[in-house]
């Protein structure tokens, strides 16, 4: 594991999952949304954007967390040695990203710029959950996922279970003691 690529719908945990990877691996994290948007909680330019992009995927180790753009995303499932696919309960989803909203006033969500405008992020992410996500994160995705994993390592996490195992498993040997 080298170069990780985390990835699911909104509200799936993939910030907080990815920090604690981060952690275990030693492996440097990378949140597109950091990336994607300026401290302002603006969206940086396309050629910005690419550039910081482009750089973190010629580093030898990296975690990248989030979706960003279709292109990006293709070339990050390319790039990866490591493909990690959150992927929950739709329920859990829902409530994490109104759960996210609701605490946002007291806690800045995990990997998110800091003056992200909460609202319109929520409104975008329920319409991810009920309009996009059942439409391109179905099972025609992950038979396509399942068919890198000749060349790469994918894994399927389908509970918060499986992804406090993911880390446990994940851990440095100095780490775990």
């Amino acid at each position: 594991m080298k170069k990780i690529a985390v990835f699911g719908k909104s509200g799936g945990g993939k910030s907080v999952f990815s920090k604690k990877l981060s952690l275990a691996t030693g492996i440097p994290l990378f949140p597109l949304d950091l990336i994607e948007y300026s401290k302002s909680g603006e969206k940086v330019s396309k050629d910005e954007y690419l550039q910081k992009y482009h750089d973190i995927l010629n580093t030898e180790f990296w975690i990248i967390e989030g979706f960003g753009t279709m292109e990006t995303f293709i070339k990050r499932l390319q790039e990866a040695d490591t493909l990690i696919y959150i992927n929950l309960p739709m329920r859990i989803h829902y409530w994490r990203v109104t759960k996210r909203l609701l605490l946002s006033p007291f806690i800045k969500p995990e990997g998110w710029p800091d003056k992200s405008p909460m609202i319109r992020s929520t409104y975008n992410c329920y319409v991810h959950l009920f309009g996009v996500a059942p439409k391109f994160w179905n099972a025609n995705f992950l038979k396509r996922l399942e068919s890198m994993s000749q060349e790469k390592t994918v894994h399927h996490l389908s509970s918060t279970k499986e992804l406090n195992k993911f880390i446990e498993q994940s851990m440095q040997p100095e780490a775990k003691k």
